[in-house]
């Protein structure tokens, strides 16, 4: 029996301990799926907005692989701290696949960055989506009237959104309570979603994109003479040449351009071509707004600044720029590129294939692609580690790691734990009057597992 442990429940995590039980030139294998928190699917779970479900409804086949008879899922067990080394895990089994993610966010870099009121869109949608890592109280919007987003791909727009949303529309999702109450609470009037390229550049998706257009009263508006400033948005040549996306996202643009806000509730400005150069203090310490310098395009696909500045009004400022990876003790790392170097999935160490090390997903290849670019990730990580079964299953382990992983003190959170944070959750739901709702926290997740498992 080939015995693998897969760090991380996200896509790429079940993706590797599916492809692993299902493959048929290596019989027996057995694959324990561990996370470092007690509930399994990753930014699935954690990462989709709430009101999204057709997304986060890959749950279930998240799911369906993890109650698999030939995998196990252990929660709340924290592979790299002191009561589990990495050196350790692999003792344990015979191969360890690391899908661990980019967990860190790029910052801009710029003065006033540390402001309060100056925040990671990583930290509001961990706040947003219940993670119990995540300070609600760091998110008082009821003194916030203006919000500017830092970012032009579907991160950004997913904050974007969130913001701009009411009550009504977020209270059927899974959205933890003091989150909801905070953002119906919300003063925000309105929105700045600011790049410092233009339209046909943006990383975001056309339906994402498109979203922010059909919110109830909420006008989506973007100003033609930056959409102008786009090689792409006049010539019909030069959009020609553009990835399909891109030429679908400046048709959206287009059909918003010069749009009067009306009426509206709440307005979301897209604004292009205007590079961050200053968080502006306030009363108290707090952001008051951003200083941007106005950019053109350098006729080699980047942009150059122009000397002409702009000062946007904020009470709230989400800088939404990329994700890096973070090392993981024991585990090699190149900081410049911000993932664990590889081969094929095949953890390099002085440039030679750790025996039994892999990776796969985000800390393997970056923050790039949508969920499913992590099915042929993981595939090929798994298809490396299968070329090495033979010489891998040659060592003894010593026993079930799970005793071991007790042994060490920790306390990990198994499938029927994981089934009683769903029925508790769904309790929780219920004397709210909406359907299930998060556990924001780790101490009222836990208790629900321990119910689960009969402690």
């Amino acid at each position: 029996m080939l015995r693998v442990a897969v760090v991380g429940s996200g896509p790429s995590g079940v993706y590797a301990a599916q492809t692993l039980v299902q493959q048929r030139e290596v019989p027996g294998v057995r694959v324990d799926v561990l996370d470092r928190l007690p509930a399994p699917y990753g930014l699935v779970r954690y990462g989709v907005a709430p009101d999204h479900e057709k997304i986060k409804s890959l749950q279930g086949s998240l799911r369906t692989v993890l109650e698999d008879e030939r995998i196990r899922f252990l929660g709340n067990v924290e592979v790299g701290g002191p009561q589990l080394s990495t050196a350790r895990l692999l003792e344990l089994y015979h191969a360890v696949v690391y899908c661990v993610g980019a967990a860190r966010d790029r910052l801009l870099g710029i003065p006033g960055e540390e402001l309060a009121g100056v925040h990671s869109a990583t930290a509001f949608v961990a706040w947003y989506s219940g993670h119990p890592d995540a300070v609600a109280e760091d998110f008082d919007l009821s003194g916030v009237s203006a919000a500017v987003v830092v970012g032009a791909g579907n991160v950004a727009v997913d904050v974007t959104r969130m913001l701009a949303r009411c009550e009504p529309e977020l209270a059927p999702t899974d959205m933890p309570q003091p989150a909801l109450g905070a953002l119906a609470r919300s003063g925000v009037q309105s929105v700045s979603m600011v790049a410092r390229r233009g339209p046909s550049q943006g990383k975001f998706t056309t339906k994402e994109l498109r979203e922010l257009g059909t919110l109830p009263g909420v006008a989506a508006v973007v100003d033609p003479a930056e959409l102008a400033l786009d090689p792409a948005y006049a010539d019909p040549e030069a959009a020609a040449a553009l990835p399909a996306v891109f030429r679908r996202n400046l048709e959206v643009l287009r059909g918003w351009a010069g749009q009067d806000a009306g009426g509206a509730r709440r307005r979301i400005g897209l604004r292009f071509y205007l590079r961050p150069v200053e968080v502006l203090a306030g009363p108290g310490g707090r952001v008051a707004g951003m200083r941007f310098e106005r950019t053109a395009p350098d006729g080699r696909g980047g942009v150059t600044g122009t000397g002409a500045y702009e000062e946007v009004e904020a009470q709230l400022v989400l800088r939404s720029v990329g994700y890096q990876g973070v090392p993981l003790p024991g585990l090699p790392f190149d900081p410049a590129r911000a993932t664990v170097p590889h081969a094929a999935g095949r953890v390099l160490r002085e440039g030679r294939a750790s025996v039994g090390e892999y990776v796969a997903g985000w800390i393997k290849r970056g923050p790039t692609g949508v969920i499913g670019t992590n099915r042929p990730c993981a595939k090929e990580t798994a298809s490396s580690l299968l070329q090495d079964a033979p010489a891998l299953a040659r060592r003894k382990l010593p026993g079930d790691p799970l005793d071991a992983l007790r042994a060490a003190g920790l306390h990990p959170v198994e499938w029927p734990g994981w089934l009683a944070i769903e029925t508790a959750e769904a309790d929780l739901g219920r004397s709210l009057g909406r359907r299930s709702v998060k556990i924001p926290d780790w101490r009222g997740l836990l208790a629900a597992a321990d119910r689960g498992a009969g402690t």
